[in-house]
């Protein structure tokens, strides 16, 4: 199959680098676009990825600054306030994936589709990490007869490098958001000021002060098991690893109480940790979806629609994923 290059909005910054990178390892003739700003940088990682071209974008205008240039796929690694990326998807009839906006700022993409829903699949990609969260939450949830309650709990350790995007996208979704959206006895709620304080107790035990954070996960996850309890936290700070003497990782907690398939109390509790923290997470994520998105994975590619990365993932090929960059699935102790 001969496919037209995918568009990476942002490919030259750290997860566009992560993302380019899984989708040359599994798919080594699919071209890439590194599109960006700054075109001598988006030249160079197109160099290092290889059968990739850098490519300076305007996103003022309708092509993108591309022209006639065909394009299969575009997935966009910061905030586009223009949603230019999926108008040019939409116009294209090609895939669409963002992983930024905040759930507050999901309608101009809803709004988009909802007004083109046969031009192209259109995936909301701001899950905690692009499934590393959802994807294991709903496995394990498959040994409960019924969900009561989902706790995440995400570790982001204050050595974590992030690039100058994913800056910005943090800084703007934890100190210019002043609420959180939570699920609570079945009721979405907004949690503010101490409301919106937590703690929860990372991979090595230590109880970490956190805040409420508004991801997608929230509403997948509770609308997917229909948890009448759901809230997702996050902490910046030091990671277990870090504690004890190792590099900094990225640890995902994840909490789940309510009955087994007899009807008996169960509560679970595991973790999803990566020693290089949330980037390579948030590239696989991207580079999967994307694979799914156009048929890469050897499944016939998804037809329009409007879609979380969970809804797209392969569980038993996620985790396997997972493993080969290094990722790990943890079961801890139920405290």
């Amino acid at each position: 199959m001969t496919l037209a290059p995918i568009l990476l909005v942002g490919g030259s910054g750290i997860v566009g680098r992560h993302t380019a990178q899984y989708l040359r390892a599994t798919s080594p003739d699919v071209p890439l676009l590194i599109g960006g700003r700054n075109l001598a940088k988006a030249k160079e990682v197109a160099a290092e990825i290889g059968n990739a071209e850098g490519v300076a974008l305007n996103l003022a205008a309708d092509d993108l600054g591309l022209g006639e240039h065909p394009v299969s796929a575009v997935a966009v690694f910061f905030t586009d306030d223009r949603i230019a990326g999926l108008h040019f998807a939409q116009a294209r009839g090609v895939p669409h994936l963002s992983i930024s906006p905040g759930i507050i700022e999901m309608g101009p993409e809803v709004a988009a589709y909802i007004h083109a829903p046969h031009a192209a699949p259109v995936v909301l990609g701001t899950e905690w990490l692009v499934g590393a969260t959802t994807v294991p939450t709903l496995e394990f949830a498959k040994a409960f007869g019924r969900v009561h309650a989902i706790a995440i709990g995400a570790l982001l350790d204050e050595q974590d490098a992030a690039g100058p995007a994913a800056a910005a996208d943090l800084e703007r979704q934890t100190k210019t958001m002043p609420a959180a959206l939570t699920r609570r006895d079945g009721a979405y709620t907004w949690r503010v000021g101490d409301e919106a304080k937590a703690t929860f107790r990372a991979v090595d035990g230590t109880e970490l002060e956190a805040s409420a954070f508004s991801v997608y996960d929230v509403l997948g996850l509770a609308t997917a098991t229909g948890a009448p309890n759901m809230q997702f936290n996050l902490a910046i700070g030091v990671s277990s690893t870090r504690r004890r003497g190792e590099p900094m990782s990225t640890e995902i907690v994840i909490e789940l109480a309510g009955e087994d398939p007899a009807g008996q109390p169960l509560r679970t509790r595991h973790a999803v940790v990566h020693p290089e923290g949330q980037m390579p997470l948030t590239g696989l994520g991207v580079a999967m979806v994307l694979e799914r998105l156009l048929g890469l994975d050897g499944n016939p590619a998804v037809p329009a629609g409007l879609y979380f990365p969970y809804q797209l993932l392969n569980p038993t090929n996620y985790f396997a994923r997972l493993k080969q960059i290094g990722g790990m699935v943890l079961t801890l102790e139920v405290l």
